[in-house]
């Protein structure tokens, strides 16, 4: 029997990129403190450690940042996507510590905060995504079992022909009820609702209980009638379920991206009104 092991992009290569990340923090630190006790104060970000650091954390977020573009080439070997992304979040990390000690922890209401501020802010939605990446396509898994997402569409389209077929015998009142299900029931809707699971005005849940609160039928044909017609409804409210949790469990997983891509933009914006500034006015 041939076994196969998948290795996510966290623990690439025995995690080698957080093990040169994690290096990297303790030689800076290391620097850093080293110099401050020679020094009667810490060194600030106009120092020659201060211009390193800060030189070494714009590379670095300038190449994190080229992750868009290399997603869509493909290679092999050490330059895979995986190595990619797998130093994208380590060394992204590092950024906390290096960037931190480009400051020398002095903040103020001016440009250069606002730049390491982003910077914690697209390293936090990036945290983030990787819990998302990690976690969340089990989920998913789960809920949906051995569906596939096209079965899920064709159980409901096929609910809906049953339904269309079951409602000939009925009167105009039993027959808008069952228009209301297979017309108007809205299965995604917008990311938000997507992503909360807000379907409180669900047309299949109205169609039911419009259903079940019609009186009596008249003739045995259409009491058949309704009760095959309740029962679908039942059962098309059951993989709408499935299928809106697949969907906010999906929107869910995209959801951290609506911060950590703009929020990259604005830190690039920032980082060169930082860089322009210091040149311009030191």
């Amino acid at each position: 029997m041939r076994q196969r092991t998948h290795e996510g992009f966290l623990r690439h290569k025995g995690f080698r990129w957080a093990q040169i990340a994690t290096g990297l923090c303790v030689v800076a630190t290391g620097v850093y403190f080293f110099v401050a006790m020679r020094l009667a104060e810490p060194p600030s970000g106009g120092s020659w450690l201060g211009y390193l650091l800060g030189t070494a954390s714009v590379g670095l977020i300038v190449w994190l940042a080229c992750l868009g573009v290399r997603k869509r080439v493909i290679t092999q070997g050490h330059y895979s996507l995986k190595a990619w992304v797998s130093a994208h979040v380590y060394l992204g990390l590092s950024l906390t510590v290096l960037a931190t000690l480009h400051t020398g922890f002095q903040f103020g209401w001016n440009v250069h905060t606002l730049a390491y501020a982003l910077m914690m802010l697209v390293i936090a939605s990036g945290a983030l995504g990787v819990w998302a990446y990690a976690t969340l396509p089990q989920r998913l898994h789960g809920n949906r079992g051995e569906t596939t997402r096209k079965q899920m569409l064709d159980a409901l389209a096929s609910l809906d022909a049953q339904m269309h077929e079951a409602a000939q015998p009925l009167d105009r009142n039993g027959a808008a009820i069952v228009r209301l299900s297979i017309e108007q029931t809205d299965l995604g809707g917008g990311f938000w609702k997507r992503l909360t699971g807000s379907y409180g005005d669900c047309a299949n849940r109205r169609a039911l209980q419009q259903l079940r609160a019609l009186p009596s039928p008249g003739s045995a044909v259409q009491a058949e009638a309704l009760t095959k017609i309740e029962g679908l409804m039942t059962q098309k409210a059951d993989a709408l379920a499935l299928a809106r949790r697949q969907m906010g469990i999906t929107a869910l997983l995209e959801a951290w991206l609506f911060v950590h891509i703009p929020a990259t933009f604005a830190l690039l914006a920032a980082l060169l009104a930082h860089i322009v500034s210091v040149f311009a006015y030191w």
